[in-house]
């Protein structure tokens, strides 16, 4: 295995640390300093291979990365969404297919186990889930339903009764697809619609006869991140699986909510890497008897790439402050998601030109973050559901149907 060392500077160029508290300061950099010794050394071997880090799963729970807003009481972080968001701009630098991992364990496996589920739930599966002993999934994407998830068709139905045996289980049938982590995990809270339409969240477990997850082969992003189906063939879930919490589409869209605010910040450290990385190549390259970084047109890209980092930063600091303040709508969510994956995939697009040839090879880290923010700016709410909600926000109409 190949071993890179990491030259990684962080851009600042509006001394936004300044807006951090120490406490912030110190979780990002334990991050930063893990990405570093741990992820960037060997990522692009994963995502050559085509596999999964699995080893990871222990340190980002011995990190604190899974769960970190989460109450000590379960085993989570008790931490500000800020702190949270920096989590993942650090693990985002590092792979999008690692702060997947994190984000799908904290915000769309634990936040819905801790927010709707009964407390015998929470105690079961919040602690082993934080500590990264057990590696956790979330079934809401179907092979014929993407962005309309009203429209599912994975359901549930009681079991038939026998005799005075009232049964206390339910028999769960379908198929999610696009899900990250699944092929690892031991746990997935699965989101399927009851005899009268009414959707629910049921926690299903690894080992559940009739329960399976293939692996999702051929991909060309988020290659060292593992993705894969749920297939349920009259799956027996026990009635007290199912999250009690809540019913209809809050649930799930909830907890999407949560992994938007994730994503938003760590897209931000895919173009930050990427720029660092054109920056460093245009100072050291040489053409025409000077570097690359003395030609107008390589300055321009550098300088509209820090611009809108430095945009995206400040929105979502602000975004986050207004989290940590339970004042933050799940549409400025949806914007900050949507606009830091868009500046995110076209400072991508121009370090790869920066670096021309060398930038489609593993030497660098560009054309990996490139492919991987390709499944970024579709999964949770592609780029154009975004705009919509945005605009149905700002008109009161909706362009849906």
């Amino acid at each position: 295995m190949s071993v890179k060392k990491d030259f990684f500077e962080s851009p600042d160029y509006f001394r936004i640390d300044e807006l951090l508290s120490q406490e912030q300061l110190m979780i990002r950099d334990a991050v930063r300093t893990y990405v570093k010794k741990e992820i960037t050394p060997v990522i692009n071997d994963y995502a050559q291979r085509a596999a999964f880090p699995e080893h990871i799963v222990k340190q980002l729970g011995d990190l604190g990365c899974f769960g970190p807003t989460i109450p000590a009481t379960y085993g989570g972080g008790d931490m500000d969404y800020i702190s949270y968001g920096l989590m993942m701009q650090e693990l985002e630098r590092g792979d999008s297919g690692v702060r997947s991992t994190a984000s799908v364990q904290g915000s769309l496996v634990m936040y819905p186990i801790f927010a709707y589920g009964s407390e015998a739930q929470k105690q079961k599966y919040l602690p082993k889930l934080a500590s990264g002993e057990w590696l956790g999934c979330f079934g809401l994407t179907e092979p014929d339903h993407g962005s309309d998830p009203a429209a599912m068709n994975t359901s549930f139905k009681a079991a038939p009764s026998s005799g005075d045996d009232t049964r206390d289980y339910v028999i769960l049938n379908g198929s999610k697809m696009w899900i990250s982590n699944a092929p690892f995990a031991q746990v997935a809270v699965v989101w399927a619609k009851d005899e009268s339409g009414e959707v629910h969240g049921l926690i299903v477990e690894r080992g559940m006869e009739g329960f399976s997850t293939p692996a999702t082969p051929n991909k060309w992003s988020l290659r060292a991140s593992a993705t894969g189906e749920l297939i349920f063939d009259n799956v027996k879930v026990p009635k007290e699986n199912i999250l009690p919490g809540v019913k209809g589409l809050k649930g799930p869209l909830s907890c999407l909510t949560k992994a938007r605010y994730g994503i938003a910040w760590g897209v931000v450290g895919a173009a930050m890497d990427c720029y660092d990385t054109a920056l460093r190549y245009a100072r050291e390259r040489q053409q025409f008897g000077k570097p690359l970084a003395a030609f107008q047109l390589q300055q321009k890209k550098l300088a509209e790439m820090i611009t809108e980092i430095t945009k995206a930063q400040l929105l979502n600091w602000r975004l986050g402050v207004l989290m940590n303040e339970q004042k933050a709508t799940p549409q400025q969510v949806s914007m900050a998601k949507r606009n830091s994956c868009e500046i995110a995939v076209n400072i991508c697009r121009d370090a790869r030109q920066i670096l021309g040839a060398m930038g489609i090879t593993g030497e660098y880290p560009v054309m990996r973050h490139m492919m991987n923010l390709e499944s970024v700016i579709t999964y949770e709410g592609t780029h154009d559901i975004h705009l919509l909600i945005t605009g149905m926000d700002v008109t009161g109409l909706n362009a849906f149907k």
